[in-house]
């Protein structure tokens, strides 16, 4: 069980240090992105911070 100066130390943490991002998908969407994910072995969030990066980093080599 988590205590309430756990929650509170979390909230804080993720607050001071995490910035939230949101996105829409069309229905259905949002499953076939979770079981990618828990297929590649990882969370869904893994996966999307994972996909993001790697995007970026191809669309960076281009232009240069």
């Amino acid at each position: 069980m988590t205590s309430q100066s756990q929650l509170k130390a979390s909230k804080k943490h993720m607050k001071e240090k995490l910035d939230d991002v949101r996105f829409r998908v069309p229905k259905g969407q949002r499953a076939v992105i979770q079981e990618h994910a828990k297929k590649m072995g990882e969370s869904t969030n893994a996966f999307i911070k994972r996909a993001v990066a790697e995007t970026m980093e191809r669309d960076n080599s281009k232009s240069d």
